[in-house]
């Protein structure tokens, strides 16, 4: 059996987070992460972000989404 990649789980863990966090239906945080790829982005950030905690995780995304000229 094929082990989960540590990202893996940690960006599925960040999307249940946020979408609680962020106070959005599946569909609406699905909609935000097509807009501004919010995946990709917890990816590259991995190697810092596990070691943030989430509330950190989170005001990092949503400035990475205001500086896309977006908003939560």
């Amino acid at each position: 059996m094929e082990k989960i990649r540590p990202e893996i789980y940690y960006m599925t863990s960040m999307v249940f987070f946020l979408t609680k966090h962020w106070n959005k239906t599946n569909e609406e945080f699905i909609e935000l992460e097509r807009k501004y790829d919010i995946l990709s982005y917890i990816t590259a950030g991995y190697e810092s972000f596990h070691l943030t905690g989430d509330l950190g995780v989170a005001d990092e995304i949503e400035q990475y989404i205001k500086e896309q000229g977006g908003s939560i």
